[in-house]
């Protein structure tokens, strides 16, 4: 749980500013705490795709990360109410919803995220977020201001309802998909394709008109530095499955060519 009910990701992306992230992505504890104590800003927890897909996972890696300075952010499943409340009452702090494609689907997202008369959150000082009832009210006093919220945009109706989209103004962020944007357009896992190219382009000149706060993932550090230098805010740079699949594959690799 962070100190004092803070958010130290949410207050520098409000300002504009860059924080770095990485996927957790492998549902252990273990790895959580790792990339925590390497020292990242925020960590992403993958619910939507990863292996940590009920609450008691969660839980467990959200407190591996406790008394280190990384700020839990989840993928949620899907844009889905009770999913939203399960997640932040175990103590996330940041959210990023899938498939976010109407400007109906992305006020449901945040109304979900905030308590009334903001939102429909259910309250609970039993929760974990709440500390047990252990000086509950703090954390309900400042959840609205400290939760932030990330709407993925994924699918070409995303993309033709951007405008409204972006004109939310309770709208924290938005979280561009490659990937998925690829697939959804023709071009089934081909984010470098010409023409999801200039999706992204588009999409990125009406995040920062907006003064939005703008994230996407990345292919390697290059990428995550030209990311970072067209004004995105976070770039997930690594993830604990795949990072590590890359780092084996490389050993083995030396091996056969340098030992045998």
């Amino acid at each position: 749980m962070l100190a004092k009910n803070s958010n130290p990701a949410a207050e520098i992306l409000r300002k504009n500013g860059k924080v770095s992230a990485s996927w957790v992505q492998g549902g252990s504890p273990i790895m959580t705490e790792i990339l925590a104590e390497a020292g990242f800003d925020v960590l992403l927890i993958d619910m939507e795709h990863g292996a940590a897909s009920d609450t008691m996972t969660l839980i467990s890696m959200i407190q591996a990360m406790k008394g280190e300075p990384a700020v839990p952010f989840v993928r949620a499943h899907w844009n889905d109410m009770v999913q939203i409340k399960r997640i932040l009452d175990s103590g996330a702090y940041g959210l990023v919803i899938p498939y976010v494609s109407t400007k109906a689907e992305a006020e449901a997202a945040i109304r979900a995220a905030k308590y009334p008369p903001e939102g429909v959150r259910g309250i609970a000082s039993s929760s974990r977020a709440a500390h047990f009832n252990n000086n509950s009210k703090e954390y309900f006093d400042t959840a609205n201001k400290d939760i932030f919220v990330f709407l993925q945009i994924e699918t070409p109706e995303g993309v033709k309802n951007i405008d409204e989209i972006l004109s939310i103004p309770a709208l924290d962020g938005i979280f561009i998909g490659p990937m998925d944007l690829a697939t959804t357009h023709g071009f089934r896992g081909l984010p470098k394709t010409p023409e999801v190219v200039e999706i992204i382009l588009g999409l990125e000149k009406k995040i920062k008109a907006k003064g939005k706060a703008m994230a996407t993932i990345s292919f390697d550090f290059e990428d995550t530095k030209a990311k970072y230098a067209r004004g995105y805010n976070l770039v997930v740079s690594m993830a604990d499955t795949v990072t590590l699949g890359k780092i084996a594959r490389d050993e083995v690799e030396r091996f056969r060519k340098e030992i045998l």
